[in-house]
């Protein structure tokens, strides 16, 4: 464990903030917002696929659309069926 790992752990801090973490928030199957996303890596109606620190997530889905999209957040819409690790 790196020392940023230790202060976060010690002080209880957020680690999607210290550490640069991906967080992933799902509004029912309707919507998933990401903050701390690097890159979007590709998008289709049925994929859509970021880079971030832990590597690439990939939200599945139909008719899924980028609702909003800054540097540091994504809102995809749609109807999501999964979100996965690779």
């Amino acid at each position: 464990m790196g020392v940023r790992e230790k202060m976060t752990s010690l002080l209880a801090l957020p680690k999607e903030i210290t550490l640069d973490m991906p967080l992933v928030m799902a509004t029912g199957r309707g919507e998933v917002n990401v903050e701390n996303y690097k890159n979007l890596l590709q998008f289709t109606d049925k994929h859509v696929r970021l880079g971030t620190k832990e590597g690439v997530m990939t939200i599945e889905g139909e008719r899924l659309s980028l609702k909003q999209i800054t540097t540091e957040n994504i809102l995809i819409g749609g109807r999501i069926t999964g979100i996965k690790y690779s």
